[in-house]
């Protein structure tokens, strides 16, 4: 009875211990919780309203009508019309757009072979089935799920345009050219953004647990009698970790390269000088957490509460296009997002510093804002 009654004595010291760290507890319902949002509503591998462009190159009101009939599927969304095919091929490389479909000058001509091939009884069915496709679509290849997507298009029927009712063995309607992984190997788009993931996880837990380290060990005294500056301290504690994550880097390239054949398609330069914003980026939110935290404990739980969305609401395993525009909020306030956006776009399209303009902004004033934030709240304490 004695020994019950001590169990349930220090089960109670527990529960009060627990209810009293705001952190743990506020865990225990929100992570579940966040979870059950993410993968319920947010995660969507049923891709939808792809930001799409357009050359009609054709101009007639068939072109026109053949646009809207795409649009109807919802797949894609036509955001943006070009000139002619150069202009689209850049668009994709920028990211502005994920597909591009092209209208070809003889569209008339192919419209009406199409309707030869699938009404013609005279016309066998290997004949019919090679009719050439009234238009092109020019995907961004690297994320094999929108080449998917877009690849659901290439036989839809075209009845709306003639009037008439689907027919069982339609000829192609479109043809797909993906750019970047004509292959259409996963890991071409899984590896770049694997980097962002492992980044995320090692710079944020690495930072976010300095300072709460040196409170506990009793050195934060030390750090307060001497004639240090916040902002000197901020960066004393993150500089070491820049090489870190740069030898990180270096690692998950290089097996990519080597292992998987990756292919690296932009310059070196360009993919360290991205890496780096990202690696100060993720440095300065693990200070910010640091500063937060009271404990190991709580900065690793805080760390890994931002790793969850990092993950899912990325772009890294589901396309953001498919997210719900207020998931679409919440990734655009976390760095892996613009890194994810900025690593494929380098590493894989070639796109240079000025056409990732808004992720890298982004990105240095996260860095910025967040270092002068965590020096503040620092001295803040020191007070």
């Amino acid at each position: 009875m004695g020994s019950l009654n001590r169990i349930i004595a220090l089960l109670v010291k527990e529960l009060k211990q627990l209810s009293r760290d705001r952190v743990t507890f506020g865990m225990i319902v929100v992570i579940p919780l966040v979870q059950l949002l993410l993968f319920g509503y947010a995660i969507n591998t049923d891709v939808r309203h792809l930001p799409a462009g357009l050359v009609d190159h054709s101009g007639s009101s068939y072109g026109r009508n053949l646009a809207q009939t795409v649009e109807a599927t919802q797949v894609v969304t036509f955001v943006a019309r070009y000139d002619n095919v150069y202009e689209a091929e850049q668009a994709i490389t920028r990211g502005d757009v994920r597909a591009v479909m092209v209208v070809p000058r003889d569209f008339s001509s192919r419209l009406v072979e199409y309707s030869s091939a699938q009404n013609s009884s005279g016309i066998s069915q290997p004949e019919a089935l090679l009719a050439r496709p009234v238009a092109q679509w020019l995907v961004d290849g690297s994320d094999t799920l929108i080449t998917a997507a877009v690849n659901g298009l290439r036989s839809m029927p075209l009845n709306e345009l003639f009037e008439q009712s689907a027919p069982t063995s339609a000829p192609q309607v479109f043809a797909v050219l993906p750019y970047f992984n004509p292959e259409q190997r996963s890991v071409v788009n899984t590896a770049p953004g694997l980097l962002a993931i492992i980044l995320t996880m090692t710079m944020v837990m690495f930072t976010a647990t300095s300072l709460v380290r040196e409170r506990e060990q009793g050195n934060i005294e030390f750090l307060i009698t001497t004639p240090v500056h916040p902002m000197e301290l901020m960066l004393g504690k993150i500089v070491p970790y820049v090489f870190v994550g740069l030898v990180q880097t270096c690692i998950v390239l290089a097996l990519s390269y080597w292992v998987f054949s990756v292919p690296i398609n932009g310059g070196l330069g360009t993919v360290f000088a991205v890496t780096l914003l990202f690696i100060m980026a993720s440095l300065v939110l693990g200070l910010l957490i640091s500063t937060r935290a009271q404990t190991q404990m709580q900065a690793m739980q805080m760390t890994f509460f931002l790793l969850l969305p990092s993950i899912l609401l990325s772009g890294f395993m589901f396309p953001y296009e498919g997210m719900p525009r207020a998931a679409q909020w919440i990734a655009e306030a976390l760095p892996a997002t613009h890194f994810v956006r900025t690593i494929r776009g380098v590493v894989l399209r070639d796109a240079g510093l000025l056409d990732l303009t808004f992720d890298i902004v982004w990105l240095s004033a996260f860095a910025l804002i967040g270092m002068v934030i965590a020096a503040l709240r620092f001295k803040k304490r020191l007070d």
